[in-house]
């Protein structure tokens, strides 16, 4: 059972029927991986904190700079020159002291991020390039672990849920949907821009779907579907996504 201090913290979130005072102890007993501390993965950060995911691991070998604050809004003036992992963690402490933080402000190895992996209940891809994405896809397949992934540039942002729990030989994965590893295809924001809410929409979708799926045991959306939002028109559109049985991320997976 919860404390009364525990239950007075989350008590409007208990108070929803799909999580209740069970769901919320499966979010206190659940460990997330969120790599990429950006403006995605800060304002998914800060949701899961305050919604009580009982362990994050925050993974990011970047610094704070002056030009982030514009829409990684977890982080503040005096974070500049500060690891961005270690600079989250100590603003999710101070939002909620209940979440043990782990912060790793590194570029992990494949082998590293197989055993971190390994050891989450989910998995957040917060990261902006496609050979992190490409990895990280890979080793949640691996390891058959759920993975939430979205991207946001310029006005226009994109959200994903790959359920691997299964092992189901028709779900897509996100190698299916871009079969390519080549940086030169990541757009950066520092060619293009980006517009600082439609990050914190996509890493707010991120943290949503994580906390849906720990706290109610499943995620409350179709698979196989590719979110797309235009946040300059303020519309979303769905596209379904197909296995590719060829891939060669998951094609001998099942």
């Amino acid at each position: 059972m919860l404390s009364n201090d525990l239950f007075l913290r989350y008590q409007r979130q208990v108070a929803l029927e799909e999580v209740g005072e069970s769901g919320q102890l499966r979010l206190s007993e659940a460990s997330v991986l969120l790599i990429g501390c950006g403006g995605l993965g800060s304002a998914a950060a800060l949701y899961l904190a305050g919604a009580g995911v009982g362990r994050l691991v925050l993974v990011d070998d970047d610094t704070v700079e002056v030009s982030n604050l514009q829409r990684q809004v977890a982080y503040r003036s005096g974070d500049v020159a500060s690891g961005k992992s270690d600079a989250l963690r100590n603003q999710l402490n101070q939002l909620n002291p209940e979440v043990h933080i782990r912060a790793l402000n590194q570029r992990i190895s494949a082998t590293q991020l197989s055993m971190e992996v390994m050891m989450a209940d989910v998995v957040l891809d917060c990261t902006d390039n496609f050979p992190s994405r490409q990895a990280i896809n890979l080793a949640c397949l691996q390891q058959r672990k759920p993975l939430i992934s979205a991207a946001a540039i310029g006005w226009l942002g994109q959200f994903s849920v790959f359920d691997y729990t299964a092992g189901d030989s028709a779900t897509a994965c996100y190698h299916c949907l871009y079969p390519f590893d080549d940086a030169e295809q990541s757009q950066r924001c520092s060619d293009l821009g980006v517009m600082g809410p439609v990050v914190g929409i996509l890493g707010n979708y991120q943290a949503l779907a994580a906390i849906q799926k720990l706290a109610t045991g499943r995620f409350h959306l179709a698979r196989n579907q590719l979110h797309l939002f235009d946040g300059l028109n303020m519309t979303w559109q769905t596209m379904n996504a197909v296995r590719d049985a060829h891939c060669a991320h998951c094609s001998n997976m099942a």
